[in-house]
């Protein structure tokens, strides 16, 4: 159980260093050619139940240039996300089935 949990969470660590590394590529390229820039502000809905797996996508999502956690309401499980352009919920969390399975 223990060796499950610490594969997801070096898994999620590892795409998450992927992520950032995409975002950061894909912002930089959108500030130089001023192309997609139309930012929004969208809620998502997590399937993640505890709070601190909350807390942990919210701070992933922050991480990742072109993306900010706005709210995080627990109760709801909804996500505010202010993004640069606007993306599909799998485009803003890919991480979100790693740690779940690290977490919950």
């Amino acid at each position: 159980m223990f060796l499950t949990r610490l594969s997801y969470g070096i898994i999620y660590f590892l795409d998450l260093i992927y992520e950032i590394l995409k975002a950061t590529f894909d912002v930089a390229f959108n500030g130089i050619l001023r192309q997609n820039i139309d930012p929004v502000v969208v809620e998502i809905e997590t399937v993640l139940e505890r709070p601190v797996s909350q807390t942990i996508l919210a701070n992933s999502i922050s991480l990742t240039p072109g993306t900010l956690s706005v709210d995080l309401d627990s109760e709801n499980n909804i996500i505010k996300v202010a993004a640069i352009s606007p993306r599909s919920k799998e485009d803003i969390i890919p991480f979100e089935p790693y740690i779940k399975k690290m977490l919950e």
